[in-house]
């Protein structure tokens, strides 16, 4: 039997990511940021899985595009939601997986999925960036921290986690400036920060029902001060992967995969 390379191209709106597969065996993967250009990003990106893997584009069998700028990878032979591409990725992660919150940089998306990674319900929040990892970079921002410290930082509280608005981005900068002026630690805001975070998240899946065998996926499932505070809220602690941010290539690839085997 011959062996098929696939590929899984997931622009996103703050990162790129990119999967290699040599039949289900993952070659290459790597994830940069999002360029002002999605083509460019798209490109950049597979160049660099094609070299890690040592392929020629030629090699590759079947791609398949997914991620807000699924639309501008114009090499892709197909382009599929992110909604399905994680539910198949998490289904070849952890083929017992029902349910996955994947928390990206502009939405946060809980998925319910059946035994062969089909997608059986969805729900998102895509009004507001509250409960992104838009929302976390404003706020680390604004309190002049790296993004990779708020997770850690959080889990240190120093007095009791701040009240902040879980339901707007722009209300909780607003409080998060007036915790800054009234003197408040940094690390308790940051704790209330993720916590409304995690409070946002567990709305979403009240909306599909959990199921015990949940995955996080995206960005902000790298982030222990929310991954802690949702386990905590849910009773159910999530698998998170290796790298949660490949998940949707992945699936992608997965997709492009069975469509090759057409």
């Amino acid at each position: 039997m011959r062996t098929i390379y696939t590929a899984g191209i997931d622009i996103g709106s703050s990162s790129a990511k990119a999967v290699i597969l040599r039949d289900k065996e993952m070659v290459a993967w790597h994830v940069q940021q999002t360029g002002p250009d999605s083509m460019e990003s798209a490109r950049s990106i597979f160049d660099v899985v094609l070299s890690e893997s040592g392929l020629s584009a030629g090699s590759i069998g079947h791609i398949i595009a997914t991620g807000y700028g699924r639309i501008n990878v114009p090499f892709a032979d197909g382009h599929v939601t992110e909604i399905s591409c994680h539910a198949k990725g998490a289904n070849f992660v952890l083929p017992s997986v029902r349910c996955i919150l994947d928390i990206g940089g502009q939405d946060s998306k809980a998925i319910r999925c059946d035994g062969k990674g089909r997608v059986t319900n969805f729900a998102m929040n895509d009004k507001c960036a509250a409960g992104t990892g838009r929302h976390l970079d404003r706020v680390a921002t604004a309190l002049k921290t790296p993004v990779e410290k708020v997770g850690p930082l959080s889990m240190n509280i120093v007095e009791q986690a701040a009240k902040i608005n879980s339901t707007c981005t722009v209300f909780a900068q607003v409080d998060v400036i007036r915790l800054v002026r009234k003197g408040v630690h940094l690390n308790d805001i940051l704790a209330g920060t993720c916590d409304a975070i995690a409070s946002r998240i567990v709305e979403l899946v009240d909306r599909i029902g959990l199921e015990a065998d949940f995955m996080m996926t995206g960005g902000v499932a790298k982030n222990i001060g929310v991954v802690n505070r949702l386990e905590e809220k849910l009773g159910v602690k999530p698998h998170i992967p290796e790298e949660p941010q490949i998940i949707g290539a992945l699936g992608a690839a997965i997709l492009a995969l069975e469509k090759a085997l057409e």
